[in-house]
């Protein structure tokens, strides 16, 4: 039997959101702009969590 909801979370794409920006920040000021290397973080870390991550039960 296959699970009728989809596995989305929205825990994990405000986590993903969070973690993303943060690394993006750190990661960043290594190369002397924090602002997009953040946006870009925070998007993609954000999506991936909110479809990897799943759900309770």
């Amino acid at each position: 039997m296959s699970n009728s909801r989809p596995n989305r979370n929205g825990r994990g794409l405000f986590a993903g959101i969070l973690l993303g920006g943060i690394l993006g920040l750190l990661l960043g000021g290594y190369f002397g702009n924090r602002l997009w290397p953040a946006i870009i973080g925070a998007a993609v870390l954000g999506a991936a969590m909110y479809r990897v991550n799943p759900g309770g039960k």
